[in-house]
């Protein structure tokens, strides 16, 4: 409330008094053309007991009571100066001072709901109408409260509410921030040095300042080779008009900026390099459980054969434990290559009983041919990761062939390393011949069996080491990791469908409702009733198979027109001779009984109904039935009898 209004509860002597010795809280001092206004709840107890009853409507304390209950930080307010706010150049706001224009902002928001709230403007404020100067004294009052920097003259506390009002939170910020004008290198000087060094002879950093002093001098000219526009030099001048000359290294410096840095490498560096070095990576962390998921990547051997050429190699890699589940080689990299390796893993799951990986990662080189097919999620493996081209840091698989060549290979093996590689210990050792080509090295070869046996070998190896986080697997190898840490939700591997794409196939023909003939070997239907799923007048079926590592056949699957027939076994055979039967013949003679006795009886209860056929031209009508004479019987011998095939007997007695 003002002084002049505290009058009628005190004298002015005791006004002065209090407010010389600091017993009341004056918000402000009296001056031309504003009076003083004081905080009502500084007061003794017996002069804010006579304030209420004086002024019962309350005054400046209903105004600061409305704002102690409605003042709340702006949100919105935050998002935008920490988030969406930025200057030209891109620069975000200081840490502290997003903090104080959101306050600010804060506060004139709730300004701005007690003007539009008239029933409360009524209760605060007599009249129902702003009275600015108590407003901008109770803003301040809140100034240390809050934290807010807004004005405390009237007059300008009511031109920020007005400005904010009608351009919203950037009103608040100040015009001394980032001011270009202000500085030797603006935004638009920075862009033409970073636009020069874009040239495709990558110039050096002294290079670029000396084509950016002799542009703004007019010795040379700059233009857009897009739209051929020619850049102005008089538009890189300082407020003189003058030239603004930058030094060698004042260009140097904003080149090597972090941001600078990045944009320069998007335009000189290749993918594979700016992917790398620059852009920015995920960072994930392995699963727990082995066969969540199975990474594959193709690989050459570091080492090379007499013909100069290398020996293609292609692993899969459970993420979980790290270990080599499958590998294959070749002299050539082709989907071959990637389909051995499959079925090398395959045959290892087979072997040990252990169900479907969850998820495959691969790449599109060599697997895009099977991506509706065998790598389509759903089909065979539940969840299928392609991973970006050019980005290797993506697989996993890439990441063990790294510590499987630098962990096992360079410890076991002769040559392991590259000839650039930042480490001189592995650079192998290459001695250049100095001919006519002026391109020949000196470099031990091998040959294609010895360096496969070599890597199955540092295969063993590499998964029979410590598994590399000892705290999650104490103990464990790899190999251990991936044996007894099966992830528990797995499905069995669907054969029938796998060997499809995986499998050796081959064209057989069903042999008396029973088997088929593959490798040699008679496989056997599991039931009679499947001949029913052939097509008609054809018994020609596709057997697919996978061999084991000793090349024997367990099983077939038998497809017809991409139809699935059934999964056969060997017919056990049994030896004939009594004498020599065990009881394994005994089982074998068993089941081919059982299976025949399953068609008989199969035959029995479909057998055809045998019907008679009635001529056209027979009468429909009922004949009457006349009664036969009875038949006299005549006197027979009495050894004559109906059960003796006396015609048969008459021609043996000839």
């Amino acid at each position: 409330m003002t002084a002049s209004e505290l009058t009628a509860v005190m004298t002015p002597s005791n006004y002065k008094q209090l407010s010389a010795r600091g017993k009341i809280t004056v918000a402000r001092r009296a001056c031309r053309g504003q009076r003083a206004l004081v905080v009502v709840d500084s007061l003794p107890s017996k002069y804010r007991e006579k304030v209420k009853e004086v002024y019962p409507e309350g005054g400046a304390m209903k105004l600061h009571e409305w704002f102690r209950s409605n003042y709340t930080i702006d949100a919105e307010a935050r998002t935008f100066y920490s988030s969406t706010f930025r200057f030209e150049n891109g620069d975000p706001l200081p840490p502290e001072k997003q903090l104080e224009y959101t306050v600010n902002a804060s506060v004139i928001r709730a300004v701005l709901r007690l003007m539009a709230n008239t029933k409360a403007l009524r209760r605060a404020q007599m009249g129902g109408r702003v009275q600015w100067d108590e407003m901008a004294a109770a803003v301040a009052y809140f100034k240390q409260e809050y934290g807010h920097t807004l004005p405390e003259s009237t007059l300008r506390f009511r031109k920020k509410v007005s400005e904010f009002n009608k351009l919203g939170y950037v009103s608040l910020v100040s015009g001394k921030f980032q001011n270009q004008n202000s500085r030797k290198v603006n935004y638009k000087t920075e862009r033409l040095i970073l636009s020069l060094d874009s040239l495709p002879q990558r110039p050096f950093n002294t290079t670029v300042a000396e084509m950016y002093n002799q542009f703004v001098c007019g010795e040379l000219d700059v233009y857009d080779p897009e739209t051929g526009e020619l850049f102005d030099p008089e538009d890189f001048t300082d407020k003189n008009g003058d030239p603004v000359a930058l030094s060698e290294t004042t260009v140097a410096n904003y080149l090597n900026n972090p941001k600078n840095r990045a944009l320069r490498a998007k335009l000189h560096s290749t993918a594979w390099d700016f992917n790398n070095e620059y852009r920015p990576h995920h960072n994930r962390k392995a699963p727990v459980w082995a066969f969540s998921k199975v990474s594959l990547d193709d690989r050459d051997l570091p080492r090379k054969m007499a013909d100069g050429n290398r020996v293609k190699a292609y692993y899969a890699y459970d993420v979980a434990s790290g270990c080599v589940i499958g590998y294959a080689y070749n002299r050539l990299k082709t989907a071959d290559l990637f389909l051995d390796c499959i079925r090398n893993m395959f045959q290892l799951i087979d072997r040990q009983g252990w169900n479907c990986p969850a998820e495959v990662e691969v790449e599109h080189h060599l697997v895009s041919n099977f991506a509706d097919g065998l790598i389509r999620a759903g089909v065979v493996f539940p969840f299928v990761r392609w991973c970006n081209p050019g980005n290797s840091q993506e697989k996993r698989a890439e990441h063990f062939n790294r510590a499987k060549k630098y962990g096992v290979e360079k410890r076991t093996q002769v040559g392991i390393g590259r000839w650039y590689a930042r480490l001189e210990t592995n650079r192998p050792k290459v001695e250049k011949v100095y001919d006519q080509y002026n391109n020949t090295y000196k470099e031990t070869t091998y040959t294609y069996e010895q360096l496969v046996a070599e890597d199955i070998q540092a295969i063993a190896t590499y998964n029979s080491q410590l598994h590399p986080n000892q705290k999650m697997y104490p103990g464990l190898t790899r190999w251990q990791v991936l044996c007894e840490n099966q992830n528990p939700n797995l499905s069995p591997v669907g054969k029938a469908l796998l060997y499809r794409f995986i499998g050796e196939r081959t064209r057989t023909s069903i042999r008396r409702n029973m088997y088929c003939t593959v490798r040699g070997v008679k496989f056997g239907l599991p039931s009679p009733e499947l001949i029913a799923r052939l097509a008609p007048n054809d018994y020609t079926v596709e057997a697919f198979y996978m061999p084991d590592a000793d090349g024997n056949v367990s099983e077939v699957y038998l497809y017809q027109d991409n139809n699935f027939i059934a999964t056969c076994a060997p017919i056990g055979l049994y030896s004939e001779a009594a004498a020599e039967q065990t009881e394994a013949d005994a089982q074998n003679y068993q089941e081919q009984s059982k299976y025949v006795a399953q068609f008989d009886a199969m035959i029995r209860r479909e057998k055809i109904q045998k019907v008679k056929i009635l001529p056209c031209d027979m009468p429909t009508e009922r004949p009457e039935i006349v009664e036969a004479a009875p038949v006299v019987e005549a006197d027979l011998p009495d050894e004559f009898s109906f059960d003796i095939d006396y015609a048969r007997k008459a021609k043996q007695d000839l």
